[in-house]
């Protein structure tokens, strides 16, 4: 069940998640060279919903910080940041290349975390008008692409066990490589990602 059935909306909660995520990335960067963004995505309505934010910005932190020194991925928003032509259509083939492979929770957790890196890069590059451009392509990209695959998989509430897990094994990644110990992080990201899910539905 999508989460329009628990009186929660699977595109407001995205929208909010992508200006979560780009604000989060930015908030190390002097305040007076970010642009507000509240105008430009819809707030959340219900507890609930702020609730789901939270939790799936943090997790999608973690998830993305795991690629951040990757060369492809920094070459890739480095492209859009620092080239010329229509940024638009470079930012659309990166988006594009993300989920390529096919679309999956992990997917959509890196793809907003690109949206949150380009944004820091554009204010670097001092084209912090551009900010808003990001998080408008960004949410024009989910809502064309990503919303209706969300809906079918079972709206957000269903992204938790899977990017619970994958979270999990990023944050401790360095830590162990022992095969009995990733089958202990993955059962724990499973539980935190069912309890999660579990208390929301109670709530609801």
């Amino acid at each position: 069940m999508a989460c329009e059935g628990n009186n929660m909306s699977d595109a407001r909660i995205g929208e909010a998640l992508i200006k979560e995520v780009i604000e989060e990335e930015l908030k190390d960067l002097p305040s007076e060279d970010v642009p507000p963004l509240t105008p430009l995505a819809v707030e959340v309505k219900t507890e609930q919903e702020q609730k789901m934010v939270t939790q799936l910005g943090k997790m999608i932190r973690i998830i993305g910080d795991s690629v951040r020194d990757n060369k492809e991925f920094q070459d890739a928003i480095d492209g859009v940041a620092c080239s010329s032509g229509s940024t638009w259509d470079k930012f659309q083939k990166v988006a594009e290349g993300v989920i390529a492979p096919g679309i999956t929770w992990e997917r959509i957790a890196v793809l907003f975390y690109v949206g949150g890196r380009l944004a820091v890069r554009m204010v670097e590059a001092h084209l912090p008008q551009s900010v808003r451009e990001i998080m408008k392509w960004t949410v024009d990209f989910f809502r064309n692409n990503l919303l209706g695959w969300i809906r079918e998989h079972g709206g957000w509430i269903n992204s938790f066990s899977e990017l619970a897990v994958r979270a999990s094994v990023q944050s401790v990644s360095s830590l162990t490589s022992h095969s009995f110990g990733l089958v202990v992080i993955f059962i724990a990201g499973l539980a935190v990602g069912s309890i999660f899910t579990w208390r929301l539905t109670r709530q609801l």
